[in-house]
């Protein structure tokens, strides 16, 4: 029973948080709060009441009532807590720190080659990220705890927000210097790389391309060295989160092509992951039986023609490619909107964009689809969009957005 109601209280907390977060720096009011969440007055003054005693909410005013004396509104504080967000690509490492309110307040980006073997890639993510929390939140004199964990400020934070630590145990948030000195609450770390992996134990896989890493405890590994929680995902289904978390709406496949190429999707308003988190891996479509050989193992894969094409300078070649295997992945699932991204389509937005259009245009008209067809649009976030979303994998369950 006592699960049970801090599972309640953990929940009614994130639906209060989202709604301070929704609501800006204007803020919100009590009564608001209350209407919206369909919680009682009391209720919502007593979550209120703790999330301005642990530094989350504050003051923002008053607003004039239409009885009574006038109205205290209420906002987050996005400098209260932090998270880590880590994109851990072939051959770039990319840590962003993130306040409650997903803007970026620190970033390092460096070179890195992830066939370099695990102790060189773990060592350089844990320095990294040790490195960004120093410069950005070091407190004063810019000094920072050699591991993250140092001086966690207990249980309360914990349980007010509902941080999840690996495997699902719930985890303290852990004490760095704030402004002024004030601890600010470290959510954690999110990590997110190239699939397959096990997104629910942080193990991975057969990472293409680099098949050493098969069965490696990435997630544990990094938790024991720097001592605060970590989630583990792929870096499609992270960049996917951020862009629900950001106010895409429906169903919608974020297609990311870099050094691979994946997808990830989003079904309903919800991250779609699979039983084996292994729902995305739109690269290793075969779409020529008799094509170039793959590093997966198999011949003709979407991903080796589009970076054979590339590759070649044939840009737009890449882009029917891709158009053909988008077609595919609409036809199957019948999403709202294609959202493109990754470091290849950003050095010629306008070509892919424009060719997978085309090619969507081409198959409708064929199949003789309504005239409404899906949208193609650049994903907004840029180079550090799936780091952004590595770090909501630690933010959005403590709005009550884990799936987006």
């Amino acid at each position: 029973m006592g699960a049970n109601l801090l599972g309640v209280r953990s929940h009614n907390t994130a639906l209060v948080l989202d709604l301070l977060r929704c609501a800006g720096p204007d803020g919100i009011s009590r009564l608001e709060l209350a209407e919206r969440t369909g919680l009682t007055p009391q209720a919502v003054s007593k979550i209120t009441a703790r999330l301005r005693e642990e530094g989350f909410a504050a003051e923002a005013g008053r607003r004039a009532s239409t009885g009574g004396k006038p109205r205290t509104v209420l906002r987050l504080v996005p400098e209260a807590g932090h998270a880590v967000g880590v994109h851990l690509d072939r051959d770039e490492l990319r840590v962003v720190l993130a306040d409650l309110d997903g803007g970026v307040v620190g970033e390092r980006c460096v070179p890195l080659d992830l066939g370099a073997g695990a102790e060189a890639v773990v060592g350089a993510v844990v320095r990294e990220t040790e490195g960004v929390v120093s410069e950005a939140l070091g407190g004063p004199g810019g000094r920072a705890a050699s591991r993250l964990g140092v001086g966690a400020p207990g249980g309360r934070a914990a349980a007010l927000l509902g941080v999840g630590g690996p495997g699902g145990r719930a985890a303290a948030p852990h004490g760095v210097g704030g402004p002024g000195g004030r601890a600010a609450a470290l959510l954690g770390v999110g990590v997110a790389l190239p699939g397959p992996l096990d997104h629910v134990h942080g193990v991975l896989h057969r990472v293409t391309g680099f098949p050493e890493w098969d069965g490696f405890p990435l997630r544990d590994a990094l938790a024991r060295r720097l001592g605060t929680p970590v989630v583990v995902d792929k870096d499609t289904n992270a960049a996917a989160l951020a862009l629900a978390v950001g106010g895409e709406r429906g169903s919608f496949a974020y297609l990311h092509l870099g050094t691979g190429l994946g997808a990830g999707l989003v079904i309903g308003g919800s991250v779609h992951r699979g039983a084996r988190t292994g729902a995305g891996e739109f690269g290793h479509q075969v779409v020529q039986l008799d094509g170039p050989p793959c590093p997966c193992g198999n011949r003709g894969c979407v991903e080796a023609l589009c970076l054979a094409a590339i590759a070649r300078g044939d840009v737009a070649e890449a882009a029917r490619v891709l158009g053909v295997a988008a077609a595919n992945l609409v036809g199957l699932l019948d999403i709202d909107l294609l959202l493109l991204g990754g470091r290849t389509i950003a050095a010629a937005p306008d070509a892919f964009v424009e060719g997978v259009a085309g090619v969507l245009a081409d198959h409708a008209e064929r199949e003789g689809a309504p005239v409404e067809r899906v949208p193609v649009r650049l994903a907004p976030g840029g180079a550090r969009g799936v780091a952004e979303g590595a770090a909501q994998l630690l933010l959005a369950p403590v709005f009550g957005r884990a799936g987006g």
